[in-house]
């Protein structure tokens, strides 16, 4: 039985998401040796080089940062083998190859935004709120080869509301999911924690209900089909919502959409029609109701609330 403090530490992860949990590690007293994340990379409008959100956080708190480019660099392995960890933690990161991941002696953890094995993959916050899910949650697991199918170590459930959206549940996961991992880690340093197969799970989870996958999204997934039904459709928007935005196109511009209610309504509308007063509400002909846009940004504009949007907008 070890105390936490006493476990050498090195975490990885780039964006802010990974923040709650290395500032979480920090605060309950564990003893982070290294921090590895992303090399500075050009963005905005002047391509200025911009640190991660993990290396500004480790910079201000005067942790040691390795950026490698590539993963399998010798260099960098040899930084990271100096660093003589007991055990990696991994959050919003890369795929690591086995040479980094079997390093240290107790393995390495990783923090999935799902209840795996449901929603293995790169995006599992935005698939959960896609598919209408009203139950999401967190798990640390050890890795292995495949992607996301290491033993499992705790997990934890939680609601995601009717209008909730992928970046709500964002907000709230990362802070959940940061002190599950100190739990873990606590666990582990105690020998109290015991590693369960997902085999097991999945066997539990396929009885019940299909395993879904939350593959990475691409522009196809973001454009809206008015054809399907309004609470569907209503999903979409919630789960692409605030990035990377689902769209439809409006007098040959492309119109993203952030925020929407849902109206059940028998109409005699083609799907995708617009429908607006020009002053209080937009709305989308869908195959059973409306969809009301609450939250819209057209090409070249910003991003506004929809009396906003009309009073400068003329439709033809």
């Amino acid at each position: 039985m070890k105390d936490i403090s006493s476990l050498r530490i090195v975490f990885m992860g780039t964006p802010e998401f990974a923040v709650a949990s290395l500032d979480a590690l920090a605060k309950a007293g564990c003893q982070i040796v290294g921090v590895v994340t992303a090399p500075d990379k050009p963005a905005g409008r002047g391509m200025k080089l911009t640190e991660s959100a993990v290396k500004q956080y480790a910079t201000a708190n005067g942790l040691p940062v390795l950026q490698p480019a590539k993963l399998k660099d010798p260099a960098f392995i040899e930084d990271l083998r100096l660093l003589k960890a007991d055990l990696q933690i991994v959050v919003a990161f890369r795929m690591l190859p086995e040479i980094v991941w079997n390093m240290p002696p107790m393995g390495s953890v990783n923090l999935h935004g799902s209840l795996l094995p449901q929603y293995r993959g790169a995006a599992p916050i935005n698939w959960a709120v896609i598919n209408g899910e009203t139950i999401t949650g967190v798990t640390t697991f050890k890795l292995k080869h495949e992607i996301d199918t290491g033993d499992i170590l705790l997990q934890e459930s939680f609601p995601i509301h009717e209008n909730e959206t992928a970046g709500e549940v964002h907000n709230r996961m990362k802070k959940i999911g940061a002190q599950l991992l100190v739990k873990t880690i606590q666990g582990l340093a105690a020998g109290t924690l015991e590693e369960k197969p997902q085999e097991f799970f999945e066997k539990e989870t396929s009885e019940k209900m299909d395993l879904r996958h939350a593959p990475k999204i691409f522009t196809d997934t973001c454009r809206i089909q008015f054809n399907q039904p309004v609470t569907q459709v209503h999903n979409l928007v919630r789960g692409l919502s605030p990035f990377p935005g689902a769209f439809t196109l409006l007098n040959n511009k492309t119109l993203k959409i952030y925020r929407t209610e849902k109206l059940l309504l028998t109409h005699e509308q083609a799907p995708g029609t617009p429908d607006t007063d020009g002053k209080t509400f937009l709305r989308f002909a869908c195959a059973d109701g409306y969809l009301l846009v609450k939250e819209l940004q057209l090409e070249g504009k910003k991003k506004m609330g929809v009396e906003e949007f009309l009073r400068g907008y003329r439709f033809e």
